[in-house]
């Protein structure tokens, strides 16, 4: 029997994981603060719990076949727990304090923990927000290659915290063997995504919009709409993650995302192509993150032999044609 164990279980992409896993045959314990909020688990033990408590954290690290510090535990971890959202939670500036010291906490309970209980492999998921916000100025040119990161100079709290935590796990691989694999994620989409609330990330919010805007009315555009970034889908992503943590001896940082970049103006036009309606974009203020952003995947091809599979035109209407069976 293979176990696993994915943190932050209950968010999207984690949800996606768990589901992934068990279709592998292994033996998954999925922990976070809530359960999956579109599907029921799969998992085959999720715990509620916080995981910056050290004392909650060190009794679900403990794999089941583990009788002492000395046995393998887990053999693979899956660290996606965060405090995070999109620019309507990461950008306004209110929970600044809660992204750094939630994830913070998270992640350095992680690398100490990941140690003591003898985990075999572990997988951190970064974020393109640690870039530097100098190289992303020009929506048409953005620079987010892996070697582009310093000096670091993230747009947000978000990405900072991010910087850390690398940092932290890489530090601990080279001081105390934590066999540790690194990927920055670039906006990943795909259905059971948070769609409203404030969290959700852009084409999830784009694709509500516009499914609840009826014939000739308008949905509203943060900022010029001129702003650029590519999207990966979520199948692509779980992918791209398992090949990391499992095949490459390369254990990063590295890109895990989509080189097909696209305006948030053509991303509407792409959804209200797909929805059959007749609809305008009105653009108001709002926080919009940098004007350029796009993964940079030539090392990632280079190293783990991947590039996506799933296009825009073919993952956007998956989004949207699942947003619109939850309304």
């Amino acid at each position: 029997m293979k176990y696993a164990l994915v943190l932050g279980a209950g968010g999207f992409i984690g949800n996606h994981l768990v589901n992934s896993l068990k279709e592998e045959g292994f033996w998954v314990r999925g922990v976070d603060l809530r359960y999956p909020k579109f599907n029921k688990t799969v998992a085959d033990d999720f715990v509620i719990g916080d995981l910056q408590d050290t004392e909650f954290y060190s009794t679900v690290i403990k794999a089941p076949h583990q009788v002492s510090f000395k046995d393998k535990g887990f053999a693979e971890l899956y660290q996606l727990a965060a405090d995070m959202g999109g620019a309507g939670y990461v950008f306004t500036g209110d929970n600044d304090a809660n992204i750094m010291l939630t994830s913070a906490r998270i992640n350095l309970n992680t690398a100490e923990l990941c140690c003591k209980y003898n985990v075999e492999k572990v997988f951190f998921s970064s974020s393109a927000c640690m870039y530097p916000a100098h190289n992303q100025i020009d929506p048409d040119n953005p620079n987010c290659e892996e070697s582009s990161a310093y000096p670091a100079n993230p747009d947000s709290e978000y990405g900072w915290e991010k910087i850390f935590s690398e940092r932290l796990y890489l530090a601990t691989r080279k001081n105390y063997n934590l066999n540790v694999s690194i990927g920055r994620y670039h906006n990943i989409y795909g259905p059971l995504s948070t769609y409203e609330g404030g969290k959700e990330k852009s084409p999830a919010a784009l694709c509500r919009k516009i499914c609840r805007a009826k014939d000739d009315e308008y949905i509203e555009i943060w900022g010029n709409g001129n702003q650029t970034r590519s999207f990966l889908y979520i199948d692509d992503a779980i992918a791209a993650t398992k090949k990391l943590i499992r095949d490459s001896k390369f254990y990063g940082p590295v890109n895990i995302g989509s080189e097909e970049m696209v305006s948030i103006n053509d991303l509407c036009k792409l959804i209200i192509a797909h929805s059959g309606k007749n609809l305008s974009l009105r653009h108001i203020d709002g926080p919009t993150g940098v004007n350029g952003r796009t993964s940079h995947n030539e090392l990632v091809k280079k190293t783990l032999d991947w590039q996506p599979t799933i296009s825009l035109a073919q993952g956007i209407p998956l989004l949207y044609d699942w947003i619109q069976s939850e309304e």
